[in-house]
């Protein structure tokens, strides 16, 4: 994959992660998940761009691992938003 499709394809993803969030009940749990999956959700793109600048082969693998790390985490939001069924309740 070359380096504009997957910063298209992170940006995609940044913007899918806002609309989920959006969506998610008024809630305490709501507000909490979406703080928490907006932030690691959008800077997955943001981390990938600057692994893009990396001065070196070692500091482009390090952000990268980073960019790894923050998709990572959004999963883990996305997998207890769904297995908590916060994104099924009423605002």
């Amino acid at each position: 994959m070359q380096e504009k499709e997957l910063k298209e394809r992170t940006k995609s993803f940044a913007l899918r992660i806002i609309k989920v969030v959006e969506s998610l009940p008024k809630t305490t749990g709501g507000y909490e998940f979406g703080k928490q999956i907006f932030r690691s959700g959008t800077s997955v793109s943001s981390n990938y761009r600057a692994a893009c600048r990396a001065k070196s082969k070692k500091d482009f693998l390090y952000k990268l691992q980073v960019v790894l790390e923050e998709a990572d985490e959004t999963l883990n939001w996305m997998e207890l938003i769904v297995e908590s069924e916060t994104c099924l309740r009423k605002s």
